[in-house]
């Protein structure tokens, strides 16, 4: 109704008038999606068809008064909704136009011209090619072949004519709320885990809120220094400067030494044993309550964010949400696994009982592309599986790891049993790993990074220990003739350059048929240029900076081979502003293995292939040995399931964006050179993060077995 109102007003003052249509229902299944992915909190439509028809039937009702300065057309193939339209214009002495698509409503508009004499009759009728027309049509199908719609129910012989032309205000009353089996997005996980809450950057008040919160960081620089035991030590501190522009300070950081090492591992092991007898019930109040505390810091750590690590609006907002998804997550595992032990079926005469408990204390090692919900993962699941975690975040992203541990230990949670070690990965890295005091090591980051791991923990004397690793790949999507064209640029932009393309699922290679491959490719690079690339802080950016001098001059590096090697197809115009910024490209490269290890940034490398050449490129990709995340665009099944058997990942996406995994919906976490498992924020997330002991007892030595005694 305010776009009813919105558009009288702009008729009005401009002196036009304005054709309006008003259609019914179209991608309502898509708003749904959208408004519980985005985790909005309610949905932009209404979740009945009575409602919606009634909705139809007021906004046609401020139509028809808003002309002459509307020229109201009405889209349906309702028989109700054309009667209630036709009655109200009569009554308001208003003509109006109907609408109808090409192929349907043939007999239905004849019988109202027949009743109501000539009607002004508008036929949509698609015009295109084969590529164009078929997802319209299949659209189109399966919206008029829903179960409650109107052409549906009118075929259904079963179904009495009164029941088709209920009327809705009827209807409404009956079930006046949401439909029963919708529930709010919050819901979406059921009562055990709610889905946490987003932010509508189109709306003023959320743009209000992030100027005003960025304001107030700015003025008010953070710190950050080694937490030990609740305490911040911030001797020798040094300034830092955010990503999107090297004048800017955005705070000080002092780095972790050895003595803070050794006090923080001494202050864990002594906490972990209550911590880990305590139980899985007690250890899920807290991370809950963490939950909780990230969403209501969710404003503080968006802007946090956007400074310290480039982020933009809504991948900040993102993370959050996946940080407090992650405590939610790991806190129903942690009730559901650590509870009492599980008895096992067996011989009478004895009981034997499984249990899982804590491993010790957790190096947990996180990356600077996710400084708060790896950050976050890590922590939490050792901690729900009854350990205690020393934190070592990224170099470049102390500052919002520095906010995380504060909120976990405002949430409830020991302060010995977490503590943060920032500084370099070669000094307090590294000598976090070798320490003999560490059970156990969870690592997300670069390949090689992890291999250097690998060697140190297989170098320490004493018991074996695990090590969880999540790295990166070279992340490839493969398209074939079949795909819409569309579909497949929205998500190639999305996965390649979200984020800057710095997300170890971002996809690096793209694999386009012969017979398409010019026409995606137009796409792409119109989709390119029209991105703003600039201040993350900034509602309008689509890709911020790279996040710092180092990864700029490696990208550059790599523009060097490519216009040696390959062909650049187009390049982004590009930003003036004084942060490490690097200019989206995308390139043509010769062969499927041009790639030898993943180019961490906004690079789109394309391949060309036959389809008599597919087996062969996908498997030179593969024999790279890395199996992170996987794209294919089809609408053929067999196709799909072919490269799927082609290419082993562990993350495996099929007409959709490759990055934007869900805690508990797509497990996240790779096989071969990316990764060890299990995957974050999946069913067997905290299993690595536990030992497993078996107890049996022989009752007979007590006098017998009462179960068996009593048959």
């Amino acid at each position: 109704m305010a776009v009813v109102e919105g558009l009288r007003d702009l008729a009005e003052r401009s002196g036009r008038r304005i054709m309006v249509r008003l259609v019914k229902g179209a991608y309502w299944d898509s708003e749904i999606k959208r408004a519980q992915v985005a985790g909005m909190p309610d949905y932009p439509v209404f979740t009945t068809k009575a409602a919606t028809d009634l909705s139809y039937l007021a906004c046609a009702r401020a139509l028809i008064a808003a002309s002459p300065l509307l020229y109201p057309q009405f889209a349906t193939h309702n028989a109700h909704t054309l009667a209630a339209v036709r009655h109200m214009a009569a009554a308001a002495g208003v003509a109006v136009e109907h609408q109808r698509l090409h192929g349907m409503g043939e007999a239905l508009y004849a019988a109202a011209g027949r009743q109501h004499g000539t009607l002004s009759l508008r036929a949509y009728a698609p015009v295109g090619g084969h590529e164009e027309l078929l997802p319209y049509l299949v659209r189109r199908l399966l919206e008029n072949g829903a179960n409650s719609s109107f052409v549906h129910l009118l075929l259904d012989e079963s179904v009495p004519a009164a029941d088709v032309v209920k009327d809705p205000i009827t209807l409404v009353e009956a079930q006046p709320g949401r439909h029963p089996r919708l529930p709010l997005p919050r819901d979406i996980y059921g009562p055990e885990r709610r889905n946490p809450l987003g932010r509508d950057i189109s709306q003023a008040e959320v743009r209000v809120t992030h100027a005003a919160t960025l304001g107030a960081l700015d003025s008010s620089p953070t710190a950050a220094g080694p937490i030990v035991a609740g305490k911040t030590d911030t001797t020798g501190s040094s300034a830092r400067f955010s990503p999107a522009d090297s004048n800017r300070r955005i705070g000080s950081v002092a780095d972790a030494g050895s003595g803070h090492l050794d006090a923080a591992i001494q202050f864990a092991r002594s906490a972990q044993p209550a911590w880990d007898r305590a139980g899985g019930g007690a250890r899920a109040k807290v991370l809950r309550a963490m939950g909780e505390a990230l969403e209501a810091a969710t404003d503080r750590l968006v802007a946090l964010l956007a400074r310290e690590a480039g982020k933009t609006f809504n991948d900040a907002v993102s993370e959050v949400r996946e940080a407090a998804d992650f405590c939610r997550y790991y806190a129903l595992l942690a009730e559901r696994e650590f509870g009492d032990p599980q008895l096992l079926a067996g011989p009478v005469g004895e009981t034997n009982r499984w249990q899982l408990f804590g491993r010790g204390v957790f190096a947990c090692i996180s990356p600077w592309n996710f400084p708060l919900a790896i950050f976050t993962g890590q922590i939490a699941a050792a901690l729900a599986a009854g350990n205690a975690a020393i934190a070592k975040p990224a170099e470049q992203t102390p500052l919002i790891a520095a906010e995380a541990v504060r909120l976990f230990h405002a949430a409830g949670l020991d302060p010995a049993l977490l503590a943060l070690l920032p500084g370099e990965g070669a000094a307090i890295g590294a000598a976090l790993v070798a320490h003999p005091g560490i059970d156990g090591v969870a690592f997300t980051g670069g390949t090689d990074t992890a291999a250097k791991i690998n060697r140190s923990l297989a170098d320490r004397p004493g018991p074996i220990i695990p090590f969880i690793a999540e790295t990166g790949g070279l992340n490839a999507m493969f398209v074939d003739t079949t795909a819409l064209r569309e579909q497949v640029v929205d998500d190639v932009i999305l996965s390649a350059f979200g984020s800057a393309g710095q997300r170890c699922s971002a996809l690096r290679i793209l694999f386009l048929p012969h017979d398409s491959a010019d026409d995606v490719l137009t796409g792409l690079s119109g989709a390119l240029a029209a991105l703003s690339l600039g201040d993350p802080a900034l509602p309008s950016t689509d890709i911020g900076p790279v996040i710092d001098a180092e990864a700029k001059a490696a990208l550059d590096a790599h523009v060097v081979r490519l216009e040696r090697e390959a062909r650049i197809v187009v390049r982004h115009p590009g930003s003036l502003l004084p942060g490490h910024f690097f200019t989206p490209l995308i390139a043509e490269v010769p062969t499927p293995d041009f790639l030898e290890r993943e180019v961490f940034g906004p690079v789109l490398h394309v391949c060309r292939y036959d389809p008599d050449d597919l087996p062969e490129f996908a498997t030179r990709l593969a024999a790279r040995g890395y199996g992170l995340t996987l794209g294919v665009h089809s609408r053929i099944d067999a196709f799909a399931r072919q490269i799927q058997a082609l290419i082993p990942a562990g993350n495996i996406y099929v007409n959709r964006a490759m990055t934007g995994a869900v805690v508990g919906v797509q497990p996240f976490g790779g096989v071969g050179l990316s990764g060890t498992g299990p995957k974050a924020g999946g069913p067997h997330a905290l299993h690595r993060f536990a030992n497993e002991r078996a107890i049996s007892v022989n009752i007979m030595a007590q006098g017998g077995d009462p179960a068996l005694l009593s048959l």
